[in-house]
């Protein structure tokens, strides 16, 4: 075998391996719904999106929920009996507005208990799907936020603050048509909390909580702990399954000369972290 031919196989092989990695991720991710499944004797659906290097020339891909992820949830939902639960882990910082609320509609349907597991984040669209749960169970640290729609860039609730503060006179078309937008936007979005909330509380407790998730009050990034979320009378539990924190491990972020984050990877205060932490110089 000459230098050229080694040279093409070495490129074929570094051509192929992202491909063969991807898809033993993709069947040990599997494999851990399974087993989640088996346990829980439920349905569990995985909305994760998070930064993974997908071709062999390592571009990194971020995604938001979209129509094609409607899609794909709906069907899951389709291919599950009325009366079989639904486990969903979230994993999001957001989305088309659209999409996420044909899924939380349709888990809102669902006849059999819906539970949304949140291990670190569950933003905007996210959260509009945690609202469409029976039970929201969150990691102590994970958050959820708000939903206030936004036009482009712009928070739709900070648009109508111009007509507050300038003349009408003052104010370029552009402008007066995206107040216009954002106010059917606040008012289609602020119904949709509110009727996905009205089964689990009073029609004036889910009016005043989708008053304060949907029309800016906080900013769009605005992290609800869970506590927080407990005080405004979510169904919030802090158990989360380890099977959850095990298939998120399995989302690798992309490759870099140098990770940003180092720890050794051990629980301590058990017997093998005493034992690593001791062995370290």
């Amino acid at each position: 075998m000459g230098i050229g031919d080694v040279f093409w196989l070495l490129f074929m092989l570094s051509a192929v391996q992202p491909v063969l990695q991807q898809k033993m991720l993709e069947a040990s991710r599997l494999r851990v719904l399974s087993r989640f499944e088996r346990k829980r004797r439920s349905r569990a659906i995985a909305l994760v999106h998070r930064q993974e290097t997908m071709s062999f020339l390592g571009f990194p891909i971020v995604r938001y929920i979209d129509i094609n992820d409607s899609e794909a949830i709906l069907r899951a939902i389709k291919l599950t009996e009325p009366d079989v639960p639904i486990d969903l882990i979230v994993h999001t910082p957001g989305g088309l507005v659209l999409a996420a609320g044909q899924i939380a509609h349709a888990l809102r349907r669902h006849r059999a208990k819906v539970t949304v597991f949140v291990p670190h984040y569950a933003m905007s669209g996210g959260t509009l799907l945690a609202l469409a749960a029976d039970e929201i169970v969150m990691d102590p640290n994970a958050v959820l936020g708000p939903v206030d729609p936004q036009l482009g860039q712009q928070p739709a609730a900070s648009v109508l603050t111009v007509l507050e503060h300038k003349k009408p006179e003052h104010i370029d078309d552009q402008t007066l048509i995206l107040a216009d937008v954002s106010r059917k936007a606040i008012v289609q979005v602020h119904r949709t909390v509110q009727e996905l909330l009205s089964e689990r509380m009073s029609a004036e407790q889910a009016s005043a909580l989708a008053e304060k998730l949907s029309t800016g009050v906080w900013t769009h990034d605005y992290p609800i702990t869970s506590e927080e979320g407990k005080s405004l009378g979510l169904p919030i539990s802090t158990e989360v399954p380890q099977e959850v924190y095990d298939f998120m491990r399995l989302f690798p972020q992309p490759t870099r000369t140098r990770p940003a984050v180092e720890y050794v990877p051990a629980r301590y205060g058990t017997r093998e972290g005493r034992r690593l932490s001791q062995r370290q110089p």
